[in-house]
């Protein structure tokens, strides 16, 4: 069956189980109108010929029902044999009130649209009265009886119809905005999938860049400075040889914890923040050279912290062997009211703040904006460079 407003989507069960109870009650109803009409025992064929109306009104009723998609049966052809089928029985005096009350939700399920719908409607209600008409003319009964209740009868379906189609737009309309919610909400489900996985990338580069390419970029000068001492300080080369072993091993180390668990990339080894960052200025200075004064408090934290301490040591380890040409480094760390400072110092040539193109500065300040801390940067050509890496935690001593 085909109402004039289909079942919208997510009411679908609702509406299929109502159409059912009212094709059940139809059937009822039809079934008792023609069990009234056998039951007349009237002279002439006027039974007769109301029980052949009311047969091709059921035939119809029922080939639009059985088959609901068909082209052949137009939902328009049924409205129009029942409006014939009114007309007929008012003529012969034979239940045509019954069958306009029984029948009246159909010119607004099969009508399509509110204007045919009214149409049919129309023509039901003035076929009763033409037929009503014809068999009594302009009497007191037609005026006092058959008029008045017609024009209830008319007035109430109208009513119902203009209810139930604005329900249904309601419905349609919640459909609608349900629809487009699903729809938004896979959107952003997506972004979100999107967001991640740059957030992801952005963190594998940087966790590379803070680990993996800052060991490469020390073995090649390592083997440089090697190469260059082989034949005047076999000392010398044969302690960077092994300086190059040791970092090529924790590189390694560094890629098998990237490719195994992203959850656990980026760890450290066991230890205070004061032991882990006494390590890595310890190699930095059997690397380079350059003498590290250091003030490390005792500071326990978190893990995130301690990589966050790390590798900000770290790069800026890198950009003082790469680009400064110092002669000395300071490094503080110290526990603050409000969290833990991490101070690196040297006295090489410095920069200009902001003019600085590299991925390293940047990393850093994004890295420690994830725990809702800050980096500072203070430097000018020839007096040095100053980092200050601040994080707001909880530590204790």
């Amino acid at each position: 069956m085909n109402p004039s407003v289909g079942p919208v989507q997510g009411d679908a069960p609702f509406w299929s189980r109502s159409l059912s109870r009212w094709n059940a009650v139809c059937w009822v109803l039809f079934g008792a109108m023609a069990i009234g009409l056998v039951a007349l025992d009237r002279p002439d064929g006027s039974k007769y010929t109301a029980l052949a109306l009311l047969g091709c009104v059921v035939v119809c009723y029922a080939a639009l029902d059985r088959f609901p998609d068909n082209p052949v049966v137009r939902p328009h052809l049924y409205l129009s044999v029942l409006v014939l089928a009114l007309g007929g029985l008012a003529f012969n005096r034979s239940s045509y009130a019954a069958l306009f009350m029984v029948t009246l939700p159909h010119y607004w399920m099969f009508g399509r649209t509110r204007r045919v719908s009214m149409a049919f409607l129309g023509l039901a209600a003035g076929a009763t009265l033409l037929g009503s008409w014809l068999r009594q003319g302009w009497s007191g009964e037609f005026f006092g009886e058959t008029l008045v209740s017609t024009l209830i009868v008319v007035a109430v379906g109208v009513l119902i119809g203009l209810w139930a189609h604005s329900v249904v737009a309601e419905s349609q309309e919640r459909a609608r905005l349900i629809e487009e919610l699903e729809r938004t909400q896979v959107q952003l489900s997506e972004a979100h999938q999107r967001q991640g996985a740059a957030d992801e990338r952005e963190r594998l580069a940087r966790d590379i860049h803070d680990t993996l390419a800052q060991g490469f970029a020390s073995i090649v000068v390592l083997s440089e400075a090697a190469q260059g001492a082989l034949d005047t300080d076999t000392e010398r080369s044969r302690k960077q040889l092994r300086s190059i072993e040791n970092t090529a091993r924790e590189n390694l180390a560094e890629a098998r914890e990237l490719v195994g668990s992203a959850q656990q990339s980026g760890q450290v080894a066991a230890g205070t923040v004061a032991q882990t960052l006494r390590r890595t200025l310890d190699r930095f200075t059997e690397d380079t050279g350059i003498p590290v004064d250091a003030e490390l408090a005792d500071i326990t934290c978190d893990q995130q912290t301690r990589i966050a301490l790390l590798r900000c040591t770290q790069e800026s380890l890198a950009n003082i062997r790469k680009h400064a040409g110092a002669s000395a480094v300071g490094v503080v760390l110290a526990r603050q009211p409000g969290g833990v400072e991490l101070e690196v110092t040297d006295d090489g040539r410095g920069f200009v703040v902001g003019t600085s193109p590299g991925f390293g500065l940047d990393g850093m300040r994004k890295r420690l904006a994830e725990l809702g801390g800050e980096l500072t940067v203070t430097s000018s050509v020839g007096d040095g460079t100053r980092i200050l890496a601040m994080i707001p935690t909880e530590v204790s001593a």
